[in-house]
């Protein structure tokens, strides 16, 4: 049985519907580099980039038609439900490449079939589960510099994101290491709180909303796990660099 959604997903849930702008920017912004890597895996070089760009727009689109009729109390993953509009974006174009090389029409993809993975589980795979979790913590980390004094989300991101040591950035700042420490915690727990908000909004099963304790990002704030904290948040972030590197190179190319 599904447990009750959180009131952060019901409302993004219902800005969706409402075709609110900032809601959908806020998906697009959050999961286009990840949609835009499984429609370019999924095309094995049978696609160029533009059609990849092409079906990341269609997936979006794809989504605004099925937001009416979906529900996610029945207990699909946020990400299963992500992933299955990409798949059908996808498979839809490849059946009408396909159509046109034939002359003929042929039967609608099924999500049980090539496009539920290789292990034949309609499950995503890790890697992509993985990638999702990750750009929710993007998200709360973006979110969380927009709301930071300036100094403060320096210290941070030079002390966690770039693994300096204390004394580094107290030296670069030209402020004391007690006020490095102090500042720090102060965006940590900013930090903190803006992943259980944005967890709770791209969560539909239980599951997903314990996915930050098992990826070392304990939400509540004691000093002991204040450093697998920042560990956790620097390997993250360095992926997720990388992941939106590679996606703004792929565009440009």
């Amino acid at each position: 049985m599904a447990l009750p959604l959180s009131d952060l997903s019901t409302g993004f849930i219902a800005r969706l519907r409402s075709r609110d702008p900032e809601a959908w920017f806020e998906l697009w912004e959050t999961f286009g580099p990840i949609l835009r890597q499984q429609l370019k895996k999924w095309g094995k070089g049978r696609i160029g980039i533009e059609t990849v760009q092409d079906l990341s727009q269609e997936t979006m689109a794809a989504l605004a038609g099925a937001i009416d009729s979906h529900d996610p109390s029945r207990g699909a993953r946020f990400s299963t439900w992500l992933l299955a509009i990409a798949k059908y974006t996808f498979g839809d174009e490849m059946d009408r490449r396909m159509a046109k090389k034939r002359g003929s029409g042929v039967r609608p993809v099924s999500f049980e079939e090539e496009w539920a993975g290789s292990d034949g589980s309609a499950s995503p795979r890790e890697s992509y589960e993985q990638a999702v979790f990750a750009a929710k913590v993007d998200a709360a980390i973006r979110l969380t510099e927009r709301e930071s004094d300036f100094v403060d989300f320096s210290i941070f991101r030079m002390r966690v994101l770039e693994s300096r040591s204390g004394k580094a950035v107290a030296q670069a700042l030209r402020v004391s290491e007690p006020t490095v420490t102090r500042r720090l915690s102060k965006v940590r727990e900013r930090l903190r709180a803006h992943l259980t908000r944005v967890i709770a909004k791209y969560s539909f099963t239980e599951e997903e909303r314990q996915e930050c304790l098992r990826n070392g990002l304990a939400l509540n704030p004691t000093k002991a796990a204040d450093a697998l904290f920042d560990e956790a948040i620097a390997e993250i972030h360095r992926r997720q660099v990388d992941v939106r590197a590679r996606d703004a190179a792929n565009q440009v190319g």
